[in-house]
Parts: C-alpha cells; sequence; structure tokens
C-alpha cells in the first residue's frame, strides 16, 4: 500500500516557515514581498485560483493585489498594465491568471512581464535558463513536485522517470528539473507507442495529460512513485480527480499523490516562495 504525500500538510508547514522569514523583513528591507495578480474575465475557476492565492498571501503575510479587468479588454490595455507593473518599484511579483480570452496572443503578455518580476516563471529567458542551467525563477508546479519528492525520502539520482504530458507548464520542466536531479528521463505522450510498456519501466512516474484515471495499474510498475498532476472531473460521479486512477494504483505505488490535496496546494505555495526570492533578488541588486 502506496505513502500518500498530502501536498496540503506539506504546503501548510512551508507556508509556516515563510511567514516567520516574512516577518522580519520589515525590520531588514522596510517592507513585505508584494504580488500583483491581474484577472481578466470572470472564469470561474480563474476567479477560484487567483482567490486561493489571496488567501495563501495572507497566510504567508505577502502584500497581494488582485487587478481585475473585463474580458473584453483590449491587448494592447492590459500590455500597458504590465509595463506599468514593471514600472513600479513596489511590485516584485507580476501573475497574469491564465487562461486569457481567445482576442490576446497569452505568450506576447507573457513575455512582457519584467523576467525578474515573472513569478510563474513562464518568462522565455526564464524558460530558457531553467534549460541552459542558469539561475532563474522555476515554474510552480514542477518546483512543487520536486519539494514532494524531497519530502517524501524519495531518491532521484539514478532513478528510470517517465513523464505523462509534454506542456510547457508541467511536462517539459518537471522533466528538466528530474534530470538536473540525476534521474533518467524519458518524455510520454498521448502518441507514444506501447505507452504502458514505457511507464511499466518507470520507478517515478509524473502525469500530466490532462485525463481523468488515464493511468491505470498496469501501466505502473510495482513500488513506484506515483505524482498525479492532473484535476479532473470524474465522468461517472463529478467528483475531483486526477490523470491516474488512485484506487487501482494505490496498492501498487510505494509513493502516491492524491487528487485533491496533492499537488495543487504545492502550486501556490511555491508561487509565494517564488514571490519571496523575486523580492529578495531585488533587495540584493540594490
Amino acid at each position: 500500500m502506496a505513502t500518500i504525500i498530502s501536498g496540503k500538510e506539506l504546503s501548510a508547514e512551508l507556508k509556516a516557515e515563510m511567514a516567520r522569514q516574512v516577518a522580519e523583513f520589515p525590520a531588514e528591507y522596510g517592507r513585505v514581498p508584494h504580488l500583483a495578480v491581474i484577472l481578466v474575465g470572470d472564469n470561474p475557476a480563474s476567479v477560484s485560483y487567483v482567490t486561493g492565492k489571496a488567501k495563501a498571501a495572507a497566510e504567508v503575510g505577502i502584500r497581494n493585489t488582485t487587478i481585475r479587468r473585463p474580458a473584453d479588454i483590449a491587448e494592447a490595455e492590459l500590455l500597458a498594465l504590465i509595463a506599468e507593473l514593471n514600472a513600479d518599484a513596489a511590485v516584485d511579483g507580476i501573475l497574469v491568471q491564465l487562461p486569457l480570452p481567445k482576442h490576446i496572443d497569452e505568450n506576447k503578455v507573457i513575455a512582457a512581464i519584467d523576467k525578474s518580476k515573472d513569478v510563474d516563471g513562464f518568462h522565455p529567458l526564464n524558460v530558457a535558463s531553467l534549460w541552459q542551467k542558469q539561475p532563474c525563477v522555476l515554474p510552480c508546479t514542477p518546483k512543487g513536485i520536486m519539494k514532494m519528492l524531497e519530502r517524501a525520502g524519495v531518491e532521484v539520482a539514478g532513478k528510470r522517470a517517465v513523464v505523462i504530458g509534454r506542456s510547457n507548464i508541467v511536462g517539459l520542466p518537471v522533466a528538466k528539473l528530474l534530470l538536473d536531479a540525476n534521474a533518467t528521463v524519458t518524455i510520454a505522450h498521448s502518441r507514444t507507442a506501447n505507452l504502458a510498456e514505457v511507464t511499466r519501466g518507470a520507478e517515478i512516474l509524473v502525469v500530466a495529460i490532462g485525463r481523468p484515471k488515464f493511468v491505470t495499474a498496469d501501466m505502473v510498475a510495482e513500488g513506484a512513485v506515483v505524482i498525479d498532476v492532473g484535476v479532473n472531473r470524474d465522468p461517472e460521479s463529478g467528483k475531483l480527480c486526477g490523470d491516474v486512477d488512485f484506487a487501482a494504483v494505490e496498492p501498487k505505488a510505494s509513493v502516491l499523490t492524491p487528487v485533491p490535496g496533492g499537488v495543487g496546494p504545492m502550486t501556490i505555495t511555491c508561487l509565494m516562495e517564488n514571490t519571496i526570492e523575486c523580492f529578495l533578488a531585488k533587495a540584493e541588486r540594490r
């Protein structure tokens, strides 16, 4: 039976540690870190995510400003707003909640954010720095996954790791972080031939494919570490579920993350950590 890594519990521990750190900042730096979040439109999922980020910021002691704009905002107006925040010395981190309305070019918006304030780690220069092993802001979900593996005592070096999914947000960067931690990494996806055969070779399996209960017991090796990044609605029950069939895989895995309460809470926690790191990096440059 698998050991369950509770992202919720680890998140609470890390936020408490950050709160103690941030509490000392006013005396040392004259203020606390400031995160500006731009929410375009009223997509219910986006509103929920932004609310969660504001709550986490309050718990850590970070100043959070949520800037709401209508869904029909012109791209030029959004870019002008980002330029203002880039120029504002009192803002340490900028996040534009995705997805954006279809008339706005997301890549252009992400590239407009100052690299040093890009707390999501999505800016092309941060991505380039990651792949070139240069200092950078790490994307939050992959960073959270690595922290969960570390806290669970999983030795990554020398292990065979398989990542299902090749998105810029999770699949590709987590593969790079596992590679940097000296795992031997295979990136698989929906068009991988004999996918189950590939995944059964994994000692560490990270699943970020966006399909409910996609990974079944026959796709998992006995004793594998399984990290489930997916958040879906179970078509049968309507409840939240991951990309992994939790009930079927739990007896085979050595370590498993649940959905909800697994990787999700760690993503927001790492966003708080990135905001603090951007704040401290700016303080050091002065």
